[in-house]
C-alpha cells in the first residue's frame, strides 16, 4: 500500500474462472510477455558483452516489440495486447533500476542480483493490463480483457473505486486471480483509543502482547505435514514428463496453496483485531532471513512473521494508527521491564526469571513490555522530544581503547565510576547498552 497525497493505493484480489478457450488465450499472453522480457534481457546482455552503450527503454521497446512484430520469427506477438508486452518490458526496466540502485548503495537492504531469464516452467505466470488497454468491469460482473474476452469473476467484496490496473495471475495450483489496483480517497481513520501494545513474536506462542495476552502458534504447515508427505511421495514415484506426474505436481501445489491461504486468512484476522483495539503497535525488527538459515528454519517460515508485521504496518497507515519497529539488538528478553537492569543470557528453556530488584517476569510478557517501552521512546523521539541523555564532557584519562568508552553514564556518579575503573555494568547509575 502506498500513499499519494490524500489517496491510498490498495490491491484487491479476486478469483477468476476462465473458459478453456480463455485459458488458451491467457497462456498465449503469458508466453508472449515472457518472450519479450527475455528478448530485452538478452539484448542488453549482448550489448554489455560487446562494450556497447546501455540500450535505453525506448530503443529496447522499438527493437523487441515494434521491429520484432515485422519479422516472421516474432509475428505472433501481434496476437496479444500491446500493453501486455509493454508492461513486461517495464518490469525488466524496473529490475535493472533496482539492481543499479543496489550496486551503487542507493537502495537499502540486501544486495540485489541482476535480472535473469524467465522460464516457461515457472509455477507462477502473470500479465498486467493498464488503463491504456481499456479493460473494463462490466455491469454483469464480468471482466473484459483485450484479445482474451469476458472472464467470470467471483466478487467477494465490491471495489471502492475504479481500478487503475489489473494483473492476471496463474499460480502453481492452476488457479487464476485478478489483482486490481485501486485508489481510495475516503478517510478510514478509526476512532482513537487509549491502549498501546508491544508485541513479542515467537514460535511456541505466535504473538505475546504487553497486556499479557498470548496467541498460540497455529502451525499450519506442521499440521498439514502428513498429507504433504504422502502427496510428495506419490509425486516422486511418477515418471518424469508423464501426464500423471503433471497431475501429481498440481496436487502438491494445491495442498501448499491451502496451507498458505489458511495462514494468510488467520493473520489478516489477527492483525485487524490488534489494529482496531490499539492506537499504537510496536514490534521487534526481527531478521527473518537470518533465522530462516538456522535449524528452526521450517518453524520460522511456518510462522510467517514478516507477512504479519507487513499487515500490521499497512493497516496502521490505512486506519490512522501508529506503527513502529524496535531495534533487533534490544535485549528485550533479559532486560527487566521494572528497573531496566540487564540480566545474563538465558537459555530458551528458561521461560520465567526473577530480577535482583524483586520483580518476577514471564519471559515473553517481559519482552513485550520492553518492546512497548522502546517503541514509545522512539515515537516520542520522532516528535522532537529528548529521550537520550544530553552530551557531557568525557573524562580526561578516557581513551578510545577504553573498554567502557562506548557507554554513556547517566549521571556524575557514572563518570566517577569510569574514572575509578569500576565496571559500569555493575554500577547502579550506569545505563545499559
Amino acid at each position: 500500500m502506498d500513499r499519494y497525497g490524500a489517496g491510498v493505493q490498495l490491491r484487491y484480489n479476486y478469483r477468476l474462472y476462465p473458459t478453456p478457450g480463455q485459458q488458451i488465450a491467457l497462456a498465449r499472453a503469458f508466453g508472449c510477455a515472457r518472450v519479450v522480457f527475455n528478448d530485452g534481457l538478452r539484448a542488453r546482455r549482448e550489448a554489455r558483452e560487446q562494450d556497447l552503450p546501455y540500450i535505453s527503454d525506448a530503443e529496447l521497446s522499438r527493437q523487441v516489440i515494434t521491429l520484432a512484430k515485422a519479422t516472421p520469427e516474432r509475428a505472433w506477438l501481434g496476437e496479444v495486447s500491446a500493453v501486455v508486452l509493454q508492461q513486461a518490458l517495464a518490469d525488466l526496466n524496473t529490475a535493472y533500476r533496482n539492481f543499479f540502485a543496489s550496486v551503487s548503495g542507493k537502495r537499502k537492504g540486501r544486495a540485489l542480483a541482476p535480472p535473469r531469464y524467465r522460464s516457461r516452467k515457472d509455477n507462477r505466470q502473470a500479465i498486467r493490463f493498464t488503463k491504456n488497454s481499456r479493460f473494463k468491469v462490466l455491469d454483469n460482473g464480468r471482466l473484459r480483457l483485450p484479445k482474451i474476452g469476458e472472464l467470470q469473476v467471483r466478487w467477494s467484496r465490491p471495489l471502492p473505486s475504479a481500478p487503475s490496473s489489473v494483473t492476471v495471475v496463474r499460480d502453481a495450483a492452476g488457479r487464476y486471480f485478478a489483482s486490481f489496483v485501486v485508489t481510495t480517497q475516503q478517510d478510514e481513520t478509526l476512532p482513537p483509543v487509549d491502549s498501546e501494545v508491544g508485541i513479542d513474536l515467537g514460535l511456541t506462542h505466535f504473538a505475546v502482547l504487553s497486556d499479557g495476552t498470548k496467541v498460540t502458534a497455529p502451525r499450519f504447515l506442521r499440521r498439514a505435514a502428513r498429507k504433504l508427505k504422502r502427496l510428495q511421495r506419490a509425486l516422486s514415484r511418477k515418471q518424469k514428463g508423464s501426464n500423471r506426474r503433471r497431475k501429481a505436481v498440481v496436487k502438491v501445489a494445491r495442498a501448499h496453496a491451502r496451507v498458505a491461504d489458511t495462514r494468510r486468512d488467520w493473520q489478516h484476522k489477527l492483525s485487524t483485531a490488534i489494529i482496531r483495539e490499539n492506537q499504537a503497535v510496536y514490534v521487534e525488527d526481527l531478521c527473518v532471513a537470518g533465522l530462516g538459515r538456522t535449524r528452526l528454519a521450517k518453524s520460522v517460515h511456518d510462522a510467517g512473521w514478516a507477512a504479519f508485521t507487513a499487515m500490521l504496518e499497512y493497516k496502521a497507515a490505512r486506519y490512522g494508527r501508529t506503527f513502529g519497529r524496535v531495534d533487533r539488538f534490544l535485549p528485550s528478553t533479559r532486560m527487566c521491564s521494572a528497573c531496566g537492569g540487564t540480566n545474563e543470557k538465558m537459555a530458551l528453556s528458561v521461560r520465567a526469571w526473577d530480577c535482583p530488584c524483586g520483580a518476577a517476569h514471564d519471559r515473553d510478557v517481559n519482552a513485550a513490555l520492553n518492546v512497548l517501552a522502546a517503541g514509545r521512546a522512539e515515537s516520542r523521539n520522532d516528535r522532537g522530544a529528548r529521550v537520550r541523555p544530553p552530551a557531557m564532557a568525557a573524562p580526561r584519562d578516557e581513551a578510545v581503547t577504553h573498554p567502557d568508552a562506548a557507554r554513556t553514564p547517566r549521571s556524575v556518579e557514572g563518570i566517577s565510576a569510569l574514572q575509578s575503573g569500576e565496571d559500569v555494568k555493575t554500577s547502579r547509575t550506569a545505563c545499559t547498552r
